[in-house]
């Protein structure tokens, strides 16, 4: 049974230092996903995948920028969604201990909630040059409709790629002032990442989204998901690596291109859709995938591996 304090152990959940917060704070930190970090990284990665496909060196101000918004608006999305799933979570064995399905918090305190994290995410933006601020006000219809993409399409996977991997675009229009061909590559990347990785997250849930009627790529794709995880993957591959040659990306990038490889490969290799623990292991392994991708990105710009540098 739920407890009151919210420490259900679950496949997904990691307390850490949340479950040692206040009970108020921590259901606060629950639903923001303070628990979960790999949401936060996932929303990251993308603004810093745009810093590192510009060229110059790192802006490092900028970077932390985008760290503390990540926070903020993954934050704020979690919260919302679980404003408009409350009533599903109660019926879903993984998300009926959420504090707004438990019903620990309510609908009042997560609205404030979610205003004083979009706060934080303004702050955040305006000190962006106005060409990114402008970006970034852009993604707000994505932001607003993907928690409702469930119950209307097979692909919430899709939307939540072109949500997830919009930093790409805000971090590479706030160094360069434009966009290009190989930003858009890099966020069609993003994108193709996030179906494969979401895909697998979603196995964790499909016997109850199927119960409780709601879609997704794992019940779309069911037995035949592994071919399109490998389509995925595979074409997030191939266009790092096109938005990497577009924009001129020196030999250090395709040093480091292959880890980029192996580190998806990783993921599939073994991979049991029907073990939610192995779902959820295989997903959190995208931390280092995203990672290497910016370092990758970062050594084409550095020189890194070049003859006689």
């Amino acid at each position: 049974m739920p407890s009151q304090t919210g420490e259900l152990l679950l496949a997904d959940q990691q307390l850490g230092w949340v479950g040692r917060l206040p009970p108020r704070l921590r259901d606060l930190g629950l639903l923001a996903r303070w628990d979960r970090p790999i949401g936060t990284w996932l929303l990251l990665l993308p603004c810093w995948w745009g810093q590192a496909l510009a060229p110059g060196s790192p802006d490092l101000w900028l970077a932390c920028l985008f760290a503390v918004g990540a926070v903020a608006m993954r934050g704020a999305g979690c919260t919302i969604n679980d404003l408009l799933d409350r009533e599903f979570d109660r019926k879903v064995a993984r998300t009926a201990n959420r504090p707004l399905a438990a019903g620990r918090l309510g609908v009042k305190e997560a609205l404030l909630f979610v205003a004083a994290q979009c706060l934080v995410g303004l702050l955040v933006l305006v000190q962006l040059p106005l060409p990114a601020i402008l970006v970034g006000f852009a993604s707000v219809p994505l932001v607003l409709v993907y928690p409702l993409m469930k119950r209307v399409t097979w692909w919430p996977q899709a939307v939540l790629g072109l949500t997830f991997n919009w930093g790409v675009l805000v971090g590479y229009v706030a160094v360069t002032g434009r966009a290009d061909l190989a930003m858009l590559l890099l966020y069609l990347a993003g994108v193709a990442w996030t179906l494969g990785y979401d895909t697998i997250y979603a196995h964790q849930d499909k016997e109850d989204d199927r119960l409780v009627g709601v879609r997704s790529t794992a019940l779309l794709f069911g037995e035949r998901t592994m071919p399109w995880l490998l389509g995925f993957y595979g074409t997030a591959l191939v266009l790092i690596a096109l938005a990497a040659a577009v924009a001129g990306k020196g030999p250090g990038f395709w040093l480091l291109l292959p880890l980029v490889a192996w580190s998806l490969a990783r993921q599939l290799r073994g991979l049991d859709l029907d073990d939610p623990k192995d779902c959820i292991r295989r997903f959190r392994m995208n931390r280092l995938t995203g990672l290497l991708v910016t370092a990758a990105l970062l050594a084409g710009e550095l020189g890194i591996g070049a003859a006689g540098s």
